[in-house]
C-alpha cells in the first residue's frame, strides 16, 4: 500500500484529506509541527508528499526546494494561491504537479495516481494513456506525436471517469458525484452539453463514437 505524507497546517483540512486518502487505499502520515520537515518526510521513507506553500515557520516552496537536495521522492504542491509564479517557482524547484484550493477530491486522486504512476520505476512505462493517445492531467490535454486536445476541467473529469472503467458502464450518477465538488455547478442538462462537447474534441480528432450512450444507464468509453 503507498504511503503519502500530508503536510498542511489547516488541522481540519489535514484530517479530511487523510480521511479521503485511506478510504482510496493510501496509508497516510501527518506532520503536525513544523520545524523539521525535511528530516520527518526523509525519516517516513513514503511514496509521495502533499505539501501546502503556506506553512508557519517556512513555507512549502523552501522545503521543496530542500528536499529536493536529498531526495526525488515526487511531490504535489497544495495551495490556496493562484499565481503562476507560484506554480512556475514549484515546479522548478522539483514539485511533480500543483493542485490549488480548493479542489475537486476525485480530481485530485487522479493526480496523486498519475504522479506515483509516473515515478514508480517498475511502472515507468504505463503512463496514463487511452489508444495512442497521452494523458496529461496537469495540462488538462490528450497528445500524440501528431494532435493535442484541449479538455476543460469538467471534461477531462468525465473523460477519466471513463478511462478508469474502459469498456463497462458508468452511470450518469457516477460522472456527476465526481463532478459535484467542482466550482462549478453540474446539473443534469450541464452534464449531458459536457459529455457532447467531449465527444464532438474527440471526433475532431479522429476518435469517432468512441462514447457510447446506454439508455437508462450512462455511457461506455470504447
Amino acid at each position: 500500500m503507498k504511503k503519502i505524507i500530508i503536510v498542511e497546517d489547516d488541522v481540519s483540512l489535514r484530517q479530511e484529506l487523510a480521511i479521503l486518502l485511506q478510504t482510496s487505499g493510501y496509508n497516510t502520515y501527518i506532520i503536525e509541527k513544523f520545524e523539521n520537515v525535511v528530516e520527518e518526510i526523509i525519516a517516513q521513507n513514503a511514496n509521495l508528499v502533499l505539501l501546502d506553500i503556506n506553512l508557519p515557520v517556512t513555507n512549502g516552496e523552501l522545503i521543496l526546494k530542500q528536499l529536493r537536495k536529498k531526495t526525488d521522492i515526487p511531490v504535489i504542491m497544495v495551495t490556496s494561491r493562484t499565481s503562476e509564479l507560484d506554480e512556475v517557482l514549484s515546479l522548478s524547484y522539483g514539485a511533480d504537479d500543483y493542485v490549488t484550493k480548493p479542489y475537486n477530491p476525485t480530481l485530485l486522486l487522479l493526480h496523486i495516481s498519475a504522479v506515483l504512476k509516473r515515478n514508480d520505476k517498475e511502472n515507468l512505462k504505463n503512463e496514463l494513456q487511452y489508444r495512442d493517445l497521452k494523458i496529461e492531467l496537469a495540462k488538462s490535454i490528450l497528445y500524440n506525436e501528431e494532435k493535442e486536445i484541449v479538455l476543460t476541467k469538467n471534461e477531462m473529469i468525465i473523460f477519466m471517469c471513463l478511462v478508469e472503467k474502459k469498456g463497462s458502464i458508468v452511470s450518469r450518477e457516477y460522472i456527476m458525484n465526481s463532478l459535484w465538488d467542482n466550482d462549478e455547478y453540474i446539473n443534469d442538462n450541464a452534464l449531458t452539453v459536457n459529455i457532447s462537447r467531449l465527444r464532438s474534441k474527440l471526433d475532431s480528432y479522429g476518435y469517432s463514437d468512441v462514447i457510447e450512450t446506454r439508455k437508462k444507464q450512462g455511457y461506455i468509453l470504447k
